[in-house]
């Protein structure tokens, strides 16, 4: 049997430390209690290893942020959840920088606390390692590495607080599924999702798809059109590849968190609205800044809280999750029977670098489930000579080298040869199907077609690489 947890009580009124006390030794829970933060910090200094603190925000002395703070120096990976009288945005978001694992408003019921608790300690039902968390059709989250279950409890609380969120990240690391989770876990749940991606609409029309227009706002614009803003009104609007977006427009969309108030294109009428917004991007922040390409005062106001997505090359314990979930969506999509997915190809797949992120994996699994050809997979996958390779600067090791870098060269270009060949015989030579088949501009595949001889061959029947 599993040895009680032990909690760490703070807050300095003494009724309801007696209420919350007897409330988690009725779970058997080993409770200790200090009623100011200096006490708290005293007794972990003394070597107290509580699995838990629950810490009241609002204390004398030193408050709750100022002892959540001491008590995560002297043990750094210490779970602490803030009580709170009053749902102050301002604090829960530093509590959350400072890294508490949860809030709690004060008065709740016993079914509140077990439930933060149980989360808090990894004993709760919502459990993220290697689940898939199922947000709508065609997206789902997955948590099963340390940094994503830390993201996840993040989104999780800053879902409650009605503040701007920057979601950063390389491109394809899913950066528009986590914020439809922040949606999901929202009280705005129920309400509007949209996304506009800033970087897709021309910079001329980004205004009107935003705020609207009025009749005569410009040549063609001959009625009214309501803009996302109005459209998502009570919800929760994504603006992805934010860095993109004309320095003039940043500073419209600026007015619009400050008073969540706006005027379309051609109107004088001030329209105001409630929306929730999320900002995502790819760029260099201190480099945009710099540049003047993110005004910086655009940047702090969305920069209420950030939350950062890891590359899949740091989180591949999650791929053989996304591989399989996304193999059984893929099937069905296409109306295929599922691959196999052996352990050979889950190693080669482990121990691929991911440059496209999620992305890349999913256009990866899509080619594979329709070509059907794990050779041909194992191929796309093998390494590439990225320079730092352990082999040695002399004479041989270059030559060496050079062979290998050859050698995987030369595999990949006949095995995309080979799909190619495949995907243009199943279209019957229509290279456009076979272009949206391959995942590639049309453009693209002619020169592929081009660089590997592959239409002289057509006449026989017989495709080859064209070595």
């Amino acid at each position: 049997m599993k040895p009680a947890a032990k909690i760490l009580l703070v807050d300095d009124e003494p009724g309801m430390l007696r209420y919350i006390k007897t409330l988690l030794e009725v779970d058997e829970y080993k409770v200790e209690t200090a009623s100011t933060g200096e006490e708290a910090v005293e007794r972990v200094e003394k070597g107290l290893h509580p699995d838990l603190v629950l810490l009241d925000v609002l204390m004398p002395g030193i408050d709750g942020l100022q002892t959540l703070e001491r008590l995560r120096q002297l043990q750094p990976g210490l779970k602490v959840v803030m009580l709170s009288c009053v749902s102050d945005t301002r604090k829960v978001v530093q509590a959350m920088k400072l890294g508490a694992q949860d809030y709690i408003t004060k008065p709740f019921q016993k079914a509140e606390l077990d439930a933060v608790i149980d989360l808090s300690l990894g004993h709760g039902k919502v459990a993220y390692s290697g689940e898939v968390e199922e947000l709508s059709d065609d997206v789902f989250f997955i948590a099963a590495s340390p940094e994503m279950r830390k993201i996840r409890s993040q989104a999780a609380l800053v879902a409650n607080v009605d503040i701007p969120v920057l979601l950063l990240g390389e491109s394809g690391t899913g950066k528009e599924v986590l914020a439809r989770l922040i949606h999901k876990l929202s009280p705005r749940a129920h309400r509007t999702f949209l996304k506009v991606n800033c970087a897709a609409v021309p910079a001329d029309l980004l205004e009107s798809e935003l705020f609207g227009y009025e009749p005569g706002a410009f040549t063609g614009a001959t009625h009214s059109k309501p803009g996302k803003f109005e459209l998502c009104n009570k919800g929760t609007i994504l603006l992805d590849e934010i860095g993109e977006m004309p320095p003039l427009l940043q500073a419209k969309l600026l007015h619009v968190l400050q008073d969540q108030q706006f005027s379309r294109l051609g109107s004088r009428s001030v329209i105001k609205v409630d929306v929730r917004i999320l900002a995502a991007t790819n760029i260099n922040i201190p480099e945009a800044l710099a540049t003047k390409r993110l005004r910086e005062d655009l940047y702090y106001r969305l920069n209420a809280f950030t939350l950062h997505l890891p590359p899949l090359r740091e989180r591949k314990e999650e791929i053989p999750i996304l591989l399989k979930h996304s193999m059984a969506r893929m099937a069905e999509q296409y109306a295929r029977p599922p691959l196999p997915l052996s352990p050979g190809l889950l190693q080669a797949c482990q121990e691929h670098s991911w440059p496209g992120n999620l992305r890349e994996l999913n256009n990866f699994l899509k080619r594979y489930l329709i070509l059907g050809d794990e050779s041909l997979a194992m191929a796309e996958l093998l390494p590439k000579n990225d320079g730092n390779g352990g082999l040695r600067g002399d004479s041989a090791g270059r030559s060496d080298a050079g062979g290998l870098k050859s050698v995987a060269r030369s595999a990949k270009d006949e095995a995309e040869a080979q799909a190619i060949a495949r995907a243009l015989e199943q279209t019957n030579w229509n290279r456009k199907q076979a272009a949206a088949l391959l995942q590639i501009s049309y453009k693209a595949l002619l020169y592929k077609i081009r660089q590997y001889g592959i239409a002289e061959a057509k006449s026989h029947h017989k495709l080859s690489a064209g070595a």
